[in-house]
């Protein structure tokens, strides 16, 4: 008996040193892509093989003229490949590709398409992008709560923009392309989707659904093109400087926390055709890490009380302004 104990002994005192050694060294090796995460962006050298050889010539853009759609234009322009930009715009687009022209001497198309009704804008894209080869999509175009409202406060529209958009933009666009990338033998794929999707989000509830949907899709996306040189990979940044965090002064101020879209993207793009799964941003990733270690119900709790301090933010704005949104009597019964 003293000598089966003794065993059992051994045996777990076994296990725990081994636990102990992969701890360790995942301890270090998640510091060591950390560290690589910050400085590669700014020290590393160009792709080799550039983009444009890798992936192909031409970059699509969604929801290009604002935000992170925009900087990724630049950015990928900047790397040598020519832009197609898709946006709802026709000003804002014609004003971001002479910008995109003189700045980076690479060849822009624009498309006008209205993503709130997919049908008629995958039908444009098509209609108009003929037969270019397309080697990088990047699927950013996506609707917010206009604030952080409760599901009976919003209006069924935007519920309805919001679903078509972030869904069915993301599914129909990469439906069309990746057929051509299948046929090509190379392309890339990033579809962005938000932290949001890290745990139900009350006050966010439709726009946090729908980015899970986005983190599921793009897996299994993956691993169905795993076969045919195709790049798929899904991005899930926290909070980023821009138009629609509109709803709090405290998100539009540039911070390490907060980057502004330029900075985002510059790490974002990096990280393409090496890591599949990424918050895109290294400041982000620690904020992802230890957003993951409570269980899900406490985050959800945190997210109930970061967006009820969002959405006092958002009406104190309308009180000082004078400037209540459509559905004030509901706001007003609700605070």
């Amino acid at each position: 008996m003293a000598v089966l104990e003794d065993n059992g002994v051994y045996v777990f005192a076994t296990i725990g040193v081994i636990s102990i050694f992969f701890l360790f060294f995942d301890t270090i090796y998640t510091l060591l892509q950390l560290i690589h995460g910050i400085l590669a962006p700014y020290f590393a050298p160009k792709e080799v093989p550039p983009f444009n050889e890798k992936f192909g010539p031409w970059a699509l853009i969604t929801g290009a003229t604002d935000g992170i759609g925009k900087a990724y234009s630049k950015e990928l322009a900047n790397r040598g490949l020519n832009i197609v930009l898709v946006s709802r715009s026709e000003p804002k687009l014609q004003v971001t590709a002479k910008e995109i022209e003189s700045q980076y001497k690479v060849k822009v198309k624009i498309i006008t398409a209205d993503f709130s009704n997919v049908p008629k804008a995958i039908e444009a894209v098509k209609r108009e992008l003929g037969e270019l080869p397309i080697g990088i999509l990047v699927n950013n175009v996506g609707k917010q709560y206009t604030y952080p409202t409760y599901l009976g406060e919003v209006p069924e529209q935007e519920l309805w923009d919001i679903i078509n958009i972030n869904i069915g933009a993301v599914t129909l666009m990469t439906r069309f392309l990746v057929t051509r990338m299948q046929s090509q033998g190379r392309g890339a794929i990033v579809n962005i989707s938000s932290g949001a999707e890290c745990q139900p989000m009350p006050l966010m509830n439709v726009y946090a659904a729908t980015k899970v949907y986005v983190k599921h899709f793009t897996a299994a996306l993956r691993e169905e093109y795993a076969s045919y040189g195709i790049t798929v990979q899904h991005l899930s940044p926290y909070f980023v400087n821009t138009k629609m965090n509109d709803f709090s002064d405290r998100l539009r101020e540039t911070s390490l926390l907060v980057p502004d879209a330029s900075t985002y993207v510059k790490y974002a793009v990096y990280t393409l055709g090496k890591i599949n799964d990424s918050t895109g941003y290294w400041a982000h990733g620690i904020q992802y890490f230890f957003t993951m270690i409570p269980p899900m119900w406490i985050r959800m709790k945190i997210a109930n009380h970061l967006n009820q301090t969002f959405r006092q933010d958002y009406l104190r704005q309308c009180q000082e302004n004078d400037n209540y949104p459509d559905n004030k009597t509901q706001i007003l019964e609700s605070r």
